[in-house]
């Protein structure tokens, strides 16, 4: 969705106010200076400031007369100024699509622990699609108004501005955020933003892209936690299809998003049991419980133990990565309310 900035309801407040203070003063010169009953009085001063054109209730003397010039030349500016900012505030609230920007951000000042994503081409459609298979939440960031047009649904929420402005981040909700991925085409870009990104959430996991071999070092140094390469990934991908050719479609059909839904999970610890009691991979039982097979473990240290034997300790903080069909997925959430 395209950024909004909420400018008009302090403007509504003054020109109420305005409008207010202006009639209270008429009714109250009119009531004193003329001897005019409350309502004659109130009469009196809306006649005068709309500049209707109608006569007085009762003829005015000097005094009443002095009065209605300074009330003239004082109300009617306030008084065209205030209907013109009410008129324009009315209209915006029923305009649809200022409805829907206003309920754009409220969805992003809700979020919290989100990701988001810097630029929407065709690394940042990727992950678009697949944080929407995990339901994770994510925002993205897009400068290009077309981009937002032509893709904009009920699934994906835009910010529209440039991510090198921190303020733009801080508008996406960085400060709250749990992941910021990076992937412009522009290595000084992605740079750039990883640097300040970092200033303003020290916490935040960092992934970026890099096109060149030489940017990779000085992103890494900027902050990110991750750099990734798409042209050196791609490269390698069609050369291990003349290589291990079978090996390698199978992994592609292997991805983490199948065909019907998720077929691959990494699942923490302290996801699968409520207590901190470390518990051997034999003891938890997944394969007959789920049929699901633990293909991984990941320490709490960090270490990565491929294909870990029955006997691994799982600890707290720990991970475990499990293969299954999506039924056997399914499955494991429910058994271990996932």
């Amino acid at each position: 969705m395209i950024k909004i900035y909420n400018w008009g309801r302090p403007k509504v407040y003054i020109a109420i106010i305005l409008l207010i203070v202006v009639i209270a003063i008429g009714v109250l010169g009119f009531r004193f200076f003329s001897d005019y009953t409350w309502v004659d009085a109130l009469y009196m001063t809306v006649i005068t400031m709309t500049t209707v054109g109608f006569e007085e209730v009762e003829p005015l003397d000097d005094n009443g007369k002095l009065f209605t010039v300074f009330l003239i030349s004082t109300s009617v500016a306030i008084f065209a100024y205030s209907v013109s900012v009410i008129t324009e505030y009315i209209v915006s609230k029923n305009d649809p699509k200022r409805v829907q920007l206003r309920k754009t951000q409220k969805m992003i000042h809700q979020l919290e622990d989100h990701i988001i994503i810097i630029g929407y081409g065709r690394n940042g459609k990727q992950a678009a699609v697949k944080l929407l298979a995990y339901n994770k939440p994510f925002i993205i960031i897009e400068k290009d108004e077309q981009v937002i047009e032509r893709y904009q649904n009920d699934q994906l929420l835009f910010l529209k501005g440039n991510a090198t402005e921190d303020s733009i981040l801080i508008e996406a909700g960085i400060k709250k955020a749990f992941c910021l991925i990076c992937t412009l085409p522009e290595d000084a870009d992605n740079l750039f933003i990883v640097l300040s990104a970092r200033q303003i959430n020290k916490d935040l996991k960092i992934i970026s892209r890099a096109s060149q071999d030489t940017s990779y070092k000085k992103i890494r140094l900027a902050g990110a936690d991750n750099v990734i390469m798409p042209d050196r990934i791609g490269g390698d991908h069609m050369a291990s299809l003349v290589v291990v050719p079978d090996l390698i479609e199978f992994l592609d059909n292997l991805s983490i998003v199948g065909k019907r839904s998720i077929n691959i999970e990494e699942i923490s610890f302290e996801d699968m049991f409520d207590d901190r009691q470390e518990r051997t991979i034999r003891n938890i039982d997944m394969r007959s419980r789920t049929g699901c097979t633990i293909i991984g473990y990941k320490s709490p240290d960090g270490d990565y133990i491929v294909n870990p034997e029955a006997d691994t300790l799982l600890k707290p903080g720990s991970k475990v990565v499990v293969l299954g069909r999506p039924e056997q997925i399914n499955l494991l959430n429910r058994e271990f309310n996932i």
